[in-house]
């Protein structure tokens, strides 16, 4: 049959689209409990039966989720909030093991209704436009615009196929030892690696029994579950050591817990509330707290619990988190002689990246080069220290470092040796995305990262990174959402994703958006960043205002004008990405070498 929602003769069939929900449904990585499950199959039922102009909010309470008649949306928002979930459920599915998926399923924001594509059809050359429509509460997402301004709602999405299924990629990576990186994904069976060792010292943080402050039996269970749940997102972090059961700690160390995090849950009616706080041991010190509301009448008990203790991790566990935070200012100016603390390492890293000096830069370096000697097997110091040599090669300009292919393969060199160690730390995967990507490797690339994502979605800095290599890709759709949810947790240095905002606004046309977000970017940060705004005062016209930056690059940053086009081709992987970029910039007057000879790395 054809579909009244679908004209189009590419469209696809109501067979094909019963077959891509079964296939779905049945995905181990689409995590969506039997009432989410639900919504999905009547609202895809009613729009094949040609009634989707009945997906009302009332229509879908009623059916699905046995309201009554009074039911009220402004009051109960269980329809909303399913759908939101819905979401991100399919965005799970299709960034995770949806890659090679013919049929695309979504549910356009503003409305029920689903859209049924072909993945196909995101192969049509240039940018397609996004959404300006603000980014819903329960998205996790910053707002595509940095202004209050309303904004008005763009054509549907659809979905791109780019994402391996995480657990064949990491079955190929875990005999990746000294593999080149074009034949990680070659079949690999039967091989095993080594099991890291923890001879070092992250921070462990103990997490204590939730308090029942109710008084019920079954508030009792519900703070044991959040505590359970809590522990295992915290565990998916490999920069920390998560204690679950105190006596069970071994009794030759004496080395207590450098964190405690503590919880209680409330019970009123249908309104679950969970106080959580992180308490230094030392000094009894709270250094974070915070309180999380649940509506029980619109979500699961399980599903409140995930969401609480996913919102939790992220805050205290993620780089620039609230642990590194705290540690930062204590350990990070720690010598490395002496009594070594192999952690300041880790400290160290972060601290240089959010100064990006090149002194912060070489201490950064020499740590970490002394704890992967100290630690050979953790693989979490290799990984930063690919990091760190990457940088010389893409922030070059900025750390003051000739242009020369070697740190990008000792980058390299260091990355294999973290996937060797562990091919599902989170962290080594985006050594290793990054590393792939600046290879102009985008296929490896974008496996580690859909990997990197699988293994731990509530870090935020891959998932930022993450969408970032997904957009400069060509992948703007999905890419720019990751990045947006990335702003709003706060991920990275401060104004880095900024600048990744302000592309996707500029690529898909809005000048307003762009010039914002670049400015809201730290312009200091990078001379790229200044490069990026220029690119967008000139496509805007403000070629007065463009001057000033390309006086204060000219001025700062030679050797990044004399090579643009080498940097800007390193970074946006289409063609007519990195032309829309030229144009810009030579409409705000700043040459760029005509020459299409590909960048060589060699």
């Amino acid at each position: 049959m054809e579909l009244a929602n679908l004209p189009c003769a590419d469209q696809p069939t109501e067979v094909e689209i019963r077959q891509q929900l079964d296939r779905i449904f049945a995905s181990a990585e689409f995590h969506s409990p039997q009432r989410g499950r639900a919504f999905l199959q009547f609202i895809v039922d009613e729009t094949l039966a040609g009634r989707s102009e009945f997906l009302k909010a009332f229509t879908i309470a009623n059916i699905v989720f046995g309201r009554n008649v009074s039911f009220d949306a402004q009051n109960d928002p269980v329809v909303r909030i399913e759908a939101g979930r819905m979401r991100r459920a399919l965005e799970r599915y299709y960034l995770i093991v949806g890659r090679d998926d013919r049929v695309v399923v979504t549910i356009p924001k503003g409305g029920y209704v689903p859209s049924f594509t072909y993945a196909e059809s995101d192969k049509a050359t240039g940018p397609q436009p996004l959404s300006d429509t603000v980014l819903a509460k329960e998205t996790g997402s910053a707002p595509l615009l940095p202004s209050p301004a309303p904004l008005v709602t763009a054509p549907t999405r659809s979905w791109v196929k780019y994402a391996l299924p995480a657990g064949a990629f990491l079955a190929a990576l875990a005999v990746a030892a000294h593999t080149p990186l074009t034949s990680l994904l070659a079949p690999m069976l039967g091989a095993s690696h080594p099991t890291a060792v923890a001879d070092a010292s992250p921070p462990k943080i103990l997490v204590e029994q939730f308090q029942n402050g109710a008084g019920s039996e079954a508030t009792s269970d519900m703070a044991q579950g959040l505590r359970d749940e809590v522990i295992g997102q915290l565990v998916k972090f490999k920069d920390i050591v998560v204690i679950a059961n105190p006596a069970a700690r071994d009794e030759s160390t004496t080395e207590e817990p450098r964190y405690a995090l503590q919880g209680s849950v409330r019970l009123e009616e249908n309104q679950l509330r969970s106080l959580v706080r992180l308490v230094r041991t030392a000094d009894g010190a709270v250094v974070w707290a915070n309180s999380y509301d649940g509506d029980m009448r619109s979500q699961g008990i399980f599903q409140i619990q995930e969401d609480i203790a996913q919102r939790v991790a992220t805050t205290v566990a993620q780089p620039y988190g609230t642990i590194f935070q705290t540690d930062a200012g204590a350990l990070a100016q720690e010598r490395t002689s002496g009594s070594f603390d192999s952690y300041a390492c880790t400290l160290a890293y972060y601290s240089y990246r959010m100064s990006m000096s090149a002194t912060s830069h070489d201490a950064a370096k020499d740590c970490l080069q002394k704890a992967t000697q100290r630690n050979p097997n953790e693989a979490t110091y290799w990984a930063l220290l690919s990091l760190t040599n990457l940088d010389e090669f893409r922030f070059a300009f900025k750390l003051g470092r000739p242009s020369s292919p070697a740190p990008l393969q000792r980058a390299v060199e260091a990355a294999q040796k973290a996937i060797s160690i562990d091919p599902q730390n989170s962290r080594a995967l985006q050594a290793l995305m990054l590393v792939s990507f600046f290879e102009n490797d985008i296929d490896t690339a974008l496996r580690a990262g859909a990997a990197a994502y699988a293994a731990n979605p509530n870090d935020a800095e891959v998932a930022g990174e993450y969408g970032l290599r997904l957009s400069m890709s060509g992948k703007w759709q999905s890419g720019c959402e990751l990045v947006s949810s990335a702003v709003n947790k706060s991920a990275g240095p401060k104004g880095y994703y900024e600048v990744g905002m302000a592309l996707c606004a500029f690529m898909r046309g809005d000048l307003q958006a762009a010039e914002l977000w670049s400015r809201m970017s730290d312009l200091e940060y990078n001379p790229i960043h200044r490069l990026v705004l220029l690119s967008i005062l000139g496509a805007a016209g403000k070629r007065e205002e463009g001057k000033q930056q390309q006086d204060w690059l000219q001025a700062n940053a030679p050797a990044l004008m004399k090579s643009i086009r080498k940097e800007v081709s390193i970074r946006l992987q289409r063609k007519e990405d990195q032309e829309r970029f030229f144009a810009g910039l030579r409409a705000a007057g700043t040459p760029v070498a005509s020459s299409d000879a590909p960048v060589s790395t060699q």
